[in-house]
């Protein structure tokens, strides 16, 4: 794929945004069950998922953004559909089948809605390297380096 070294590669991969090779997600099926555990670090580079206490709860303000832009895209599309004839409700004097297909479109949609929310969310604030695994393996040993100072 030419999209290699994009924070879209990545988003749409689940990949790690730091190498882009290793998963981000445990499990690489979106539907089933355990869609929501992530890896604790990539198996690739050794990037740190589980960056800090709370870290994911800024993906909350991601996924209202998809939520929103997923209504809008329903209202869209149902406007449109009624213009041309395909469908003859009418929602605009019922709002009730906007409001159905909205919420089981969300049900549906909902652990795709998680995962995006929060490979977005670690993609603001990670960049991605071709010299990735060197890279964290010097993070680690400045790390280590600064632990070992703090204890002296």
């Amino acid at each position: 794929m030419g999209l290699k070294g994009t924070k879209i590669y990545s988003i749409f991969t689940y990949t790690c945004p730091r190498c882009q090779e290793g998963q981000f997600f445990s499990k690489k099926a979106t539907y089933g069950s355990g869609f929501t555990q992530l890896n604790k670090r990539c198996e690739v580079c050794n990037e740190d998922f589980e960056r800090e206490p709370g870290f994911y709860f800024g993906a909350a303000y991601v996924s209202y953004a998809l939520t929103v832009a997923l209504w809008i895209a329903l209202f869209v599309a149902l406007t449109v559909f009624d213009a041309i004839g395909i469908i003859s409700y009418h929602f605009f004097e019922d709002g009730v089948m906007y409001f159905i297909l909205g919420i089981v479109l969300l049900i549906t949609l909902l652990p795709v809605l998680y995962r995006q929310s929060r490979i977005i969310w670690i993609n603001f604030f990670v960049k991605y390297r071709k010299d990735a695994i060197e890279f964290n393996e010097l993070k680690r040993l400045e790390k280590l380096a600064r632990k070992k100072d703090r204890q002296k």
